[in-house]
């Protein structure tokens, strides 16, 4: 695999686009990726009740499984804006439309931003004229135009080979605060030259996401505006992926790295977040216990605020385990923190192990923190990923229409 810097553009025949259309007041806006070519669509969605309109516009296009481009707005949710939002949504694909000469039913769109207001469509539309003419291999002003409360854009890319072919993966996505392990909270867009069905990529996009956007949490929040949604144009030119192939192990491996990737680079980011949190299970009697287990302590305020105050606080941990549902023995669990510093055990057994608070802190004090529990109880393996809970994460939020 070669991984390289790179975005939405990096695969062959996409081309991108990032402005200010004046939906906030100061940083870039809205967004636009277009395929050369129809490509196979798929994609995955928040599972909160409450969906925004560009999330069941979405669902309708992804489920024909087919589309040619992706038109995002930042600023704005078009979250709970009833009938008129829909119909907004709808403009919004069908105005694109026209300008890209394609069907409203091949058009994507997004939206993200405050919840319970109506979209200005004017600068929607205008914004789309803007987008529609400056479209090209650049993707950076495009990852810059998602971001909400982001500190920084989220990318990343990679090339393999198949059948002799150089097929590429690109992505980008936003995502600082509302995050959550039940579709975590995002837009994430992913563009692939690969040629590969509906019904593979869809499958495909299913169970990496529960792998790399299920397992990140910041606060607990799940959006109403979730989605991951990708293209994949077969420009690459190499034989038609199918399950069960070396070709397919191949992708496969490729597509969770990049979407591995910006998940972790979302939790980088939590709002407010001074440190990095990675807890691994391991030994834990089936996969689904250990990611039930690791999903549960990085979804912990307590388990967070401990490491923003880098205090050894392992009982936390444990306790978060406990409660998780998950089937595993208190009394066999093995507990580590670890960091760049090093590993220090503070359980054996289930049992307290004596340990240095200083040596605790050193480890704790790092930007990359985090633990590992050993279940002893069978082959399952997990790790989940979120961030510290700080004093900002409340300023940040306490003022975010404002």
């Amino acid at each position: 695999m070669e991984i390289f810097e790179g975005g939405v553009t990096s695969a062959r025949g996409y081309r991108a686009a990032g402005i200010f259309a004046g939906l906030k007041k100061v940083r870039k806006d809205m967004a636009m990726i277009v395929s050369d070519t129809d490509a196979a669509a798929a994609g995955t969605y928040t599972t909160n009740r409450v969906k925004a309109a560009p999330v069941i516009w979405d669902m309708k296009v992804t489920a024909a499984g087919k589309a040619r481009a992706i038109v995002v707005n930042s600023g704005n949710a078009n979250a709970c804006t009833g009938e008129q939002g829909m119909k907004d949504a709808e403009e919004m694909a069908a105005y694109a439309a026209g300008l890209l000469s394609t069907e409203k039913e091949l058009v994507l769109v997004a939206s993200t931003g405050v919840i319970g207001v109506n979209l200005d469509m004017e600068k929607i539309r205008n914004g789309e004229k803007v987008l529609a003419s400056s479209l090209s291999a650049d993707w950076k002003d495009a990852a810059q135009a998602i971001l909400t409360t982001d500190t920084f854009a989220k990318t990343a890319a990679c090339s393999v080979e198949i059948g002799g072919k150089k097929v590429t993966i690109g992505g980008m996505a936003k995502g600082s605060g509302m995050i959550h392990p039940n579709m975590a909270t995002t837009l994430s867009f992913i563009t692939t030259d690969a040629a590969v069905s509906h019904e593979v990529l869809q499958k495909l996009l299913g169970r990496t996401v529960d792998d790399t956007y299920n397992m990140i949490s910041v606060d607990g929040d799940t959006s109403t505006n979730d989605s991951v949604l990708v293209l994949a144009n077969g420009m690459a030119g190499n034989r038609e992926i199918m399950e069960g192939t070396e070709g397919y192990a191949v992708f496969e491996e490729a597509f969770r790295y990049v979407l591995g990737t910006l998940a972790r680079m979302i939790a980088r980011d939590g709002e407010g977040a001074t440190r990095f949190i990675e807890m691994t299970v391991k030994g834990a009697k089936t996969k689904s216990d250990a990611k039930t287990l690791a999903r549960a302590v990085v979804s912990s305020s307590l388990v967070k605020a401990a490491f923003f105050g880098s205090d050894a606080n392992w009982g936390r941990i444990l306790c978060a385990m406990g409660y998780s549902g998950a089937d595993f023995d208190p009394g066999l669990v093995d507990l580590s923190f670890v960091s760049p510093k090093g590993s220090l055990q503070v359980l054996a057994s289930g049992q307290p192990v004596a340990f240095d608070e200083d040596r605790a802190k050193e480890i704790l004090l790092e930007k990359e923190v985090g633990a590992v529990a050993d279940c002893h109880q069978g082959e399952g393996e997990a790790s989940a990923w979120g961030c510290d809970l700080t004093y900002d994460y409340v300023k940040i939020n306490g003022d975010y229409r404002s």
